[in-house]
């Protein structure tokens, strides 16, 4: 589903989980995907960007974090443009062959899909000559305006991405709008503000530090990287209630990542 959230930005979900285009739409060749979902996804994201962009490739591509359902088709993608991809010089080691992430906690507090998740890839992958460390001046590549901001938590590198002009964010799985360890929100989308996926997320003090850096930036629009865009007061409510509630709202009872911390 493809979903036009600003002017010069759209949400595209692949599967579960979201990637953003930025730029205008045709006749403008001047665009980035942030992001680029599942595993065997490249031909589903590339029909997507042709129907915005025509035949065009973008400029680079940003990753928000390295985990397989953001970085699913990023080889594939990378290798067909021809381009630059952008990460946190942290999440680097993930992306250049160096580190595997640990595998996702199958004994957190959660539901169905907490359980599963003992299926996903926690190997890292090996981008080569494409991947580079983002600007240290905090600045995005190819995204005049936008900044990036230091979101770690669900990783060490996570980055959200945030534009001053209208306040719009891109959070990545900072926070997300779904109880993503949770099947039939999942596959039925109920929407309902929470903190990172809670089998991947390993530092959960530096995520909570994470949603009060974004909360104070206070965003009129966040699209996020799994579940539906939330904008305006609705934002503003739910976001200030995970910030308030974090404990309860997003930190589970139970579960390795969290024992470790304790």
């Amino acid at each position: 589903m493809l979903t036009n959230v600003a002017a010069d930005l759209h949400c595209f979900t692949v599967q579960v989980v979201n990637v953003c285009f930025y730029g205008t739409p045709r006749p403008s060749s001047n665009w980035v995907l942030i992001d680029t979902g599942m595993p065997k996804s490249a031909e589903t994201i590339s029909s997507a960007a042709s129907e915005l962009f025509g035949n065009t490739v973008p400029k680079a591509i940003i990753l928000t974090h390295g985990h397989f359902d953001h970085v699913g088709a990023v080889e594939e993608l990378a290798s067909q443009w021809n381009v630059p991809v952008y990460a946190h010089q942290e999440e680097l080691p993930y992306l250049n062959g160096k580190k595997d992430y640990p595998e996702p906690d199958t004994t957190v507090e959660g539901g169905m899909v907490a359980k599963m998740s003992k299926m996903f890839p926690n190997e890292g992958i090996d981008l080569k000559e494409h991947i580079h460390p983002l600007p240290a001046d905090g600045t995005v590549p190819e995204m005049p305006g936008w900044n990036w901001v230091h979101t770690p938590g669900h990783t060490p590198g996570h980055i959200s991405l945030f534009r001053e002009e209208d306040q719009s964010l891109i959070a990545g799985d900072a926070f997300v709008t779904v109880k993503q360890e949770q099947l039939y929100k999942v596959l039925t989308q109920e929407q309902e503000i929470s903190g990172p996926p809670r089998y991947l997320t390993t530092d959960w003090p530096a995520a909570k530090k994470s949603v009060h850096r974004l909360q104070k930036l206070h965003p009129k629009l966040a699209v996020t990287g799994h579940g539906l865009p939330l904008a305006g007061e609705e934002l503003e409510k739910s976001l200030d209630y995970l910030v308030t509630h974090f404990d309860t709202a997003a930190i589970p009872d139970y579960g390795k990542f969290v024992e470790e911390k304790k």
